[in-house]
């Protein structure tokens, strides 16, 4: 199964690191996907860190006839069984590309984040019908792609994000490692969340919460972990002022940080306050790590998290509500535990990347015989 995969993203979120997560599972089974990605983005920079056999290309927007040329000198060369995209405005390099050669390589996009955007013009309809399969990483996404592209219901298939349970096992990770980093005691609760600063991800609110709570108990920190988007570093400023307004040394700002499982150990309760996603990944890896979670009732969160079960669930957008469910939680521990229990089994039993990566090769070996 020869497979190339493409994500010409300058950013480094969840999409990107999703992708990557994917390569090194499939590596491990003994398929080895290559790279199509921009040159010298992080994704270049950290799929190279991996080993990954990369074909950097260089593109200034969407459509770019020296990208697309250089795209249909790879697809003649290397003869792929099937491209896998990760982002659909790498079909306008693409697709031009696969009929430039007339390659018969079949074509799979996943989509990761919604539009609103109808894309059902000549223009769009010349690429989605170049395409086999789109996958959809949630309920809302596979809706938006129906309303919004010209492919077919048959054409769309839900495959949820997967997680690695065993790289995120509270057992394994170092909870004191951060704590000490930190000068966190034992007898202090952490209460952290993980996200890009950018509009939209609830950092508004959870500082809202965190000086409502600081002003009620001596022994809360806080950790916000991330660093900002491609151009949003203005916005990560405002936070941090917001921050050294509302709660003084109350809160800590680690930036971008490998060692996810680590953090999220040295955590008592996590906070997911995004306004909207087309799947919480950050959510995912905090309930593997048996964190129990207070989570914003939006999009990216009722297909993972169960209310009452798993986490309990605030308005979104409203820090009063947020801070009166992580009250809950800060008085009964033994609810905490409870939450932190039922949310990896969850994860186990739904988001595990053993099955997710299963049931991505299965399509890709039904695409590919179809």
């Amino acid at each position: 199964m020869k497979i190339l995969y493409s994500c010409l993203s300058k950013s480094w979120g969840g999409m990107e690191m999703v992708m990557l997560a994917m390569i090194k599972k499939l590596l491990e089974k003994g398929i080895w996907p290559e790279l199509l990605c921009l040159s010298e983005s992080r994704m270049h920079i950290e799929a190279n860190n991996l080993g990954i056999i990369i074909h950097p290309i260089k593109s200034a927007g969407y459509f770019s006839p020296i990208a697309v040329l250089k795209a249909a000198g790879l697809l003649r060369r290397m003869r792929y069984d099937l491209i896998h995209s990760h982002a659909s405005k790498d079909l306008w390099i693409l697709v031009p590309a696969l009929r430039l050669v007339k390659s018969a390589s079949k074509l799979i996009f996943t989509k990761h984040v919604g539009s609103f955007v109808v894309k059902k013009d000549f223009f769009h309809r010349f690429l989605y019908e170049r395409v086999n399969k789109a996958l959809a990483i949630s309920n809302a996404i596979a809706k938006n792609l129906n309303d919004t592209t010209p492919l077919k219901s048959d054409q769309i298939e839900i495959v949820y994000n997967g997680i690695d349970c065993a790289a995120f096992n509270p057992e394994k990770a170092d909870r004191q490692k951060i704590r000490n980093e930190f000068k966190v005691s034992t007898e202090e609760v952490l209460i952290g969340m993980i996200g890009r600063f950018t509009p939209g991800k609830g950092h508004e609110e959870f500082l809202e919460m965190a000086k409502i709570i600081s002003s009620g108990y001596n022994n809360v920190r806080f950790v916000i972990v991330g660093e900002a988007s491609r151009g949003e570093d203005e916005y990560e400023n405002e936070i941090k002022q917001m921050a050294g307004r509302l709660a003084g040394n109350k809160i800590i700002f680690t930036g971008f940080r490998r060692d996810i499982p680590d953090l999220l150990s040295a955590m008592d309760i996590f906070i997911f306050p995004s306004h909207a996603e087309s799947f919480g990944v950050a959510l995912v890896e905090a309930m593997a790590m048996e964190l129990p979670s207070v989570c914003a009732r939006a999009e990216g969160v009722l297909e993972i998290a169960k209310d009452g079960i798993t986490s309990l669930f605030f308005e979104k957008k409203n820090a009063a509500d947020l801070t009166e469910k992580v009250e809950i939680l800060l008085k009964d521990p033994l609810k905490r535990s409870e939450l932190g229990k039922a949310a990896r089994k969850r994860v186990i039993e739904e988001f595990e990347m053993e099955k997710f990566i299963n049931r991505t090769i299965e399509i890709y070996s039904n695409v590919i015989n179809s």
